[in-house]
């Protein structure tokens, strides 16, 4: 059986959490490491949420520039720091976002950005599909579920990550806010595509 140290760094490398954090949970779990983990992921994503309303003031600007030069992505993510935007955690979420704009093409970052006018157009339009004598209440949650699909596919928070479709990019940018400790943010982005 692994000792307690072994344990730790297993749980350090699969968690990114640290020494102590990591020693207090495989105590909590008995020694499993998959509970522990478990443990140590909703801590993180918990911490995540109460970091939503810090300043992020630091950041970066990644670019990405398809193969045949056709296709190009430039975004601004926003963090607290210089120091993580620094880090390669950081740097490579900002690089998977800029792949997420270029394959994905959405419109805006998430359902706050669109416009009014467009949500209350797209609403109008689904109401329209809807066949004449449903309950309200049934015409409310037909909208409802069709606006969500409209949000998914053009929001980039909303969007399912290219990499792994069992996440949302909300989620894969509350993971790495849950690791890296800082408020992260995407500002912007700008996808150019020839023809």
């Amino acid at each position: 059986m692994a000792t307690l140290t072994e344990l730790i760094k297993e749980l350090r490398e699969a968690t990114g959490a640290g020494v102590l954090d990591c020693k207090k949970a495989l105590e909590a779990a008995e020694g499993d490491v998959q509970k522990a983990t478990e443990a140590l992921r909703k801590k993180g994503l918990s911490k995540a949420a109460k970091k939503a309303s810090r300043t992020t003031a630091d950041g970066r600007v990644e670019t990405y520039v398809h193969p045949g030069d056709k296709l190009g992505v430039m975004i601004e993510v926003n963090c607290e720091t210089d120091f993580v935007a620094r880090t390669d955690d950081f740097k490579a979420l900002c690089h998977e976002l800029a792949m997420q704009v270029a394959a994905s093409s959405p419109q805006w970052v998430s359902r706050e950005a669109v416009p009014a006018d467009v949500v209350a157009k797209e609403s109008e339009i689904y109401k329209a599909q809807v066949p004449a004598g449903k309950p309200d209440h049934i015409v409310e949650r037909i909208i409802e579920g069709k606006m969500g699909k409209f949000y998914g596919e053009n929001c980039l928070m909303e969007q399912a990550y290219i990499r792994d479709d069992e996440k949302t990019i909300s989620q894969l940018v509350t993971e790495t806010i849950a690791k890296l400790g800082e408020n992260i943010v995407i500002k912007r982005f700008a996808r150019f595509q020839i023809g």
